[in-house]
């Protein structure tokens, strides 16, 4: 039986599992994408909207009757809406919409699709124009 090559401190370092196997195929690598276009095209709600951020309504996922009635206290396409408070128990949820303050529950909010305003409009106060 043929001995293998020792270093000094009786360690055989010398062979490899493989000849194509190194220490770059066992590298930690990570990347980081930053595609902005790809966030602001994710389906959102008005659930998804923390206390005092702001969005613009896309769209109303809910039957015909439950759509109107909420079209008519301005939740139209295209319109602004900011989050306001939440009952202690975050059910329902205020919404400040065409000037009015509207509380709606968690699961007709879920079906208000959102999307982010364009620009720093958000830092803006609606009442002064």
């Amino acid at each position: 039986m043929a001995k293998r090559p020792r270093e000094k401190n009786g360690k055989n370092r010398g062979s490899a599992l493989d000849k194509n196997f190194g220490l770059a195929d066992t590298e930690t690598k990570m990347q980081l994408s930053g595609n902005s276009a790809a966030l602001e095209s994710f389906p959102a709600s008005l659930v998804d909207l923390r206390r005092g951020d702001a969005a613009i309504l896309d769209g109303i996922d809910l039957p015909g009757d439950d759509a109107r009635r909420l079209m008519e206290l301005g939740f139209l396409p295209g319109a602004r809406v900011t989050a306001g408070m939440s009952a202690p128990g975050g059910d329902p949820r205020v919404f400040q919409v065409d000037g009015s303050e509207i509380a709606l529950r968690r699961e007709t909010a879920r079906r208000l699709r959102v999307r982010p305003e364009a620009g720093p409009a958000k830092d803006r106060d609606p009442r002064r124009g």
